[in-house]
């Protein structure tokens, strides 16, 4: 997962926290650099470099173009690709670009870094809507920031589900400076950082700035390219459209065991283009070998540093034993080599709240007087053996098993991660930051579960009664199921909201989801993931499966007349069941922050979105 932070500024207005705003700058190139793990400086060995400008250099280079100073740094995790990248990408005559993406499968890329590919490629545009336009070919996930000197443009971006994270600030009196970044460094006086809106390709005017002596001039020197337009139909432009048709008193499924006729295409499609996503997610990971390699790229010397991996995991899995990370597991079974093992990361938290009522009893729902006398003795939790047996656990347990049955010749690494209380008390204020701008309780209880898993710091057992092991999950792609729910209508809500309004309301709510599904928490997730030099994918949200699933009639994909556990993501279950995740196929919707036990650990949480009390 690479890193990008850019900041772009005039002479026109400067600030008065100019030594504070580079503390800052400082903190965010910092962070930036843990989202790669490539190259080390002589100069700066604990941290990671992109680009020398000279023996002394910061970890940036720098343009200026008629008094105007932009910064680019990019930080290289190099998860495509067999030869050594630096970026930013450069050229002789003025391109820079700096990339933290995938292209997916329509540039055809298999060995060469697809960055290095994908900026011969814009290099060659002359307008902003050819340079749009190749954008509209690429599949994966990304982010980017781009100059063109041709254009004297300063282009930036996120794609169209904003699966990669880039907060932007916007000039204001008191920083009127311009800030793109991939991570954040949480809340700061003078950075007001937003995520990025994916509705369109944005730019920054050079040519006008330079010409700009005010903060409203500045403000007007940027501007967008729509995504897509009249005549416009590249492929991989914008997510598809739900499926507006209105099914007709659509047959019952009685069960999962038998696929109705109307419904036998659409499952068999959808494993094919599940299963083609997850293929192209997990094929040509780089093995990772223990070196310490001087070499001269670009004219610098780096030295580049790499850990054994021969024979590990490269691919892991986020896993609950839910249905969709059952699923994902076994289809990446089909495409990663035989003796490699995949491994599965199922984090569980010590939360004071449940074991408290485990041992007592909830005694939030006494009358008040009993409630007084019963916490007047309250038992001390600190006595009490703690167990990592959480929802999630148990599921995952017995999910394992079943992949083990199903794909004896692997080896399947389940990963149980502990999280003590204060373990995960700790590193609270360094997840808020991480998660900023978001900043609510829900967005903490999400965040924490998917650092200490991303982390993959835990034990493994050989065998279910075998003394664990410690083990560090060496796996720099991590699958996730996210976007499962959102396309297949897996919330609780998609009943209710067929409840209230039939079909048609359904169909809308669906669209919803779609639509929904850049603002949310992909952004989030993204920082939280990155900050251990791990990178996410997404095989529900490969534009292609979003497509497919579009397209579909809304009662192939659900139907929320049957009972819980069949209904909703009828037609996964149907795929489950199918390719022979018997026990998955039938597993019922459980949140990540509920099933780990992330949720509602600290003093006054609640389960709602209130904003919490961010720290730093």
């Amino acid at each position: 997962m690479c890193g990008i932070f850019f900041t772009c500024e005039t002479p026109a207005i400067r600030s008065e926290q100019a030594d504070e705003f580079e503390q800052l700058c400082g903190q965010l190139r910092a962070e930036n650099a843990a989202r790669g793990h490539r190259f080390l400086s002589d100069n700066h060995p604990s941290s990671l470099i992109s680009f020398l400008t000279g023996p002394d250099a910061q970890d940036a280079f720098t343009l200026e173009i008629d008094s105007i100073k932009l910064s680019f740094f990019s930080s290289e995790l190099r998860l495509r690709g067999t030869e050594p990248i630096v970026q930013p990408h450069r050229s002789s005559d003025g391109h820079i670009f700096c990339w933290n993406g995938e292209v997916g499968p329509d540039l055809s890329i298999q060995t060469e870094n697809d960055g290095a590919v994908l900026f011969g490629l814009l290099r060659s545009t002359r307008t902003k809507e050819s340079f749009r336009d190749v954008l509209g070919k690429i599949e994966g996930p990304y982010a980017f920031v781009y100059y063109h000197p041709l254009l004297r443009l300063l282009l930036f971006a996120r794609d169209p589900l904003g699966r990669r994270s880039l907060l932007a600030h916007m000039p204001t009196v008191q920083t009127p400076q311009f800030v793109l970044t991939s991570s954040s460094v949480g809340a700061h006086a003078l950075l007001n950082p937003e995520e990025l809106s994916t509705s369109s390709i944005q730019y920054l005017d050079v040519g006008r700035l330079a010409e700009s002596t005010t903060i409203e001039e500045i403000q007007d020197c940027f501007g967008n390219i729509p995504r897509s337009g009249i005549n416009y139909n590249l492929p991989f432009a914008e997510p598809g459209r739900v499926n507006p048709a209105l099914p007709n008193d659509p047959p019952v499924t009685s069960n999962l065991d038998e696929i109705p006729p109307h419904l036998s295409a659409s499952v068999d499609d959808l494993i094919y283009h599940l299963d083609r996503s997850v293929r192209l997610q997990t094929q040509n990971v780089p093995q990772r070998r223990q070196a310490t390699v001087s070499t001269s790229i670009q004219g610098f010397q780096l030295n580049i540093q790499t850990i054994d991996s021969a024979g590990s995991a490269r691919v892991a899995v986020l896993f609950s034993g839910g249905i969709d990370s059952t699923v994902l597991a076994f289809l990446a079974d089909r495409h990663i080599k035989p003796d490699e093992p995949i491994d599965l990361l199922n984090v569980a938290f010590e939360n004071p709240r449940k074991i408290l009522v485990e041992a007592e009893g909830n005694i939030g729902g006494l009358p008040k007087r009993e409630r007084k006398a019963k916490m007047k003795y309250r038992i001390d939790y600190s006595s009490i053996d703690v167990a990592y047996d959480v929802p999630d656990r148990l599921t995952g347990r017995q999910e394992v098993e079943e992949l083990r049955r199903l794909c004896p010749g692997r080896v399947w690494n389940f990963v149980e991660i502990n999280v003590p209380y204060e373990e995960s008390r700790a590193a609270r204020g360094h997840v808020e930051a991480l998660m900023y701008p978001g900043r609510t309780i829900m967005d903490l209880s999400l965040a924490v579960a998917l650092y200490f898993a991303a982390r993959g710091k835990g034990h493994v057992r050989p065998h279910p009664h075998a003394a664990p092991q410690p083990y560090d999950s060496p796996a720099r792609v991590l699958l996730n199921g996210l976007g499962s729910d959102e396309l297949l209508g897996g919330y609780g809500r998609h009943r209710a909201v067929f409840n209230a309004g039939g079909w048609p309301a359904i169909i809308e709510e669906l669209q919803l989801e779609i639509d929904r599904i850049p603002i949310r928490n992909l952004g989030r997730d993204d920082r939280v993931i990155s900050s251990h030099g791990k990178e996410a994918r997404h095989p529900f949200l490969s534009l292609s499966v979003i497509a497919f699933l579009s397209q579909l009639p809304v009662h192939h994909k659900m139907d929320p007349r049957l009972a819980a556990g069949l209904g909703e993501k009828l037609l996964l279950r149907l795929a489950a069941r199918k390719i022979g995740l018997v026990e998955a196929s039938a597993r019922k919707k459980r949140a990540m922050q509920f099933g780990s036990h992330s949720a509602r650990m600290g003093p006054g949480e609640t389960d709602g979105k209130r904003d919490i009390s961010l720290t730093g």
